[in-house]
């Protein structure tokens, strides 16, 4: 993670005269190309955000909230863009996924559709996620440690915001090392955005359950499924619940997501039988469509790529 901005060059060095302390200006060559583009830069403030708008949220988070750099060509990085609400993509008994569009009004170079997933507060979920995903990693924080095991406000306020910091960690950390994630544009409180997977539309794309190809083609899936697992493995972690149902196929590329629960399989006690869940799930699924795999074979191939 880095800072948002790289600082302009000075514009006058110690040897140079300093321009703007001369006691008299020469109005014929007074350069006033600056002052155009602040004036273009400063025209959002003449918007006012409508109805299911806000400002966007990236200059307010600090630079450890953004995602990994470099930063796709397609991240909105300014002040003056708006972010819309489209609708809602997928309901959860922890979290809701929305569609939002973040745009500089006026500019149509700056636009892009992201994936904004909210996590409710403890008080408005309908499943609590078992504490076997959490055991190994430890709260930095100590204040926060202890707010957590006393249940104070503060620590229901911590506890809200844990799985939203915990999925933004793994996707920046998958997607440095190249897994087929969604990249992680930036994490703010409970909130998570995200790059979206789908059409321009706002269609998004399938889940790997919804897939109806021929032996083939399920075989290729499949492969993909398993280079990805793969690249967890190698960097010592488990999906932890993976499934058909938390795999897209976009543009024929399967893209796995909901990474909240990740599993270090080392520091977790439990690590190794989610291992082994996650290849039990992925063969039963793909061997009821006549595609050859054995979740034994499975499971130790993945664990020799934990140990290379």
């Amino acid at each position: 993670m880095s800072d948002l901005f790289a600082s302009s060059e000075a514009a006058s060095s110690p040897s140079e005269p300093a321009r703007f302390g001369a006691t008299s200006l020469d109005s014929h060559s007074f350069d006033t190309s600056s002052f155009a583009s602040l004036e273009t830069e400063l025209s959002f403030a003449d918007v006012d955000p409508g109805e299911g708008q806000r400002w966007s949220t990236w200059p307010t988070i600090t630079p450890s909230e953004r995602g990994p750099e470099p930063w796709p060509a397609w991240v909105v990085t300014s002040a003056g863009a708006l972010d819309t609400e489209r609708g809602i993509l997928k309901t959860g008994k922890e979290a809701d996924v929305f569609l939002l569009e973040r745009a500089v009004p006026g500019d149509p170079t700056q636009h892009t559709l992201l994936a904004a997933k909210r996590y409710r507060s403890a008080e408005h979920r309908s499943f609590h996620r078992s504490s076997v995903y959490t055991e190994g990693r430890s709260t930095r924080n100590t204040r926060d440690a202890r707010a957590l095991a006393k249940k104070s406000e503060h620590g229901r306020a911590v506890a809200a915001a844990q799985w939203s910091f915990a999925e933004f960690e793994a996707l920046c950390r998958m997607w440095e090392r190249g897994a087929p994630v969604p990249y992680p544009v930036q994490v703010n409180g409970t909130e998570v955005l995200m790059e979206f997977l789908g059409d321009a539309d706002g269609t998004a794309a399938p889940r790997l359950a919804q897939a109806r190809g021929d032996r083939a083609e399920l075989q290729e899936l499949y492969t993909q499924v398993v280079d990805l697992m793969r690249i967890f493995a190698a960097a010592g972690f488990a999906h932890g619940d993976l499934s058909a149902y938390n795999l897209l196929v976009h543009d024929g590329r399967v893209r796995v997501i909901d990474l909240p629960q990740i599993v270090d399989i080392i520091a977790n006690p439990q690590g190794l039988d989610l291992l082994h869940r996650d290849c039990v799930n992925i063969c039963d699924w793909f061997a009821r469509r006549r595609v050859e795999c054995d979740a034994e074979e499975l499971f130790a191939e993945m664990l020799a790529a934990s140990y290379t």
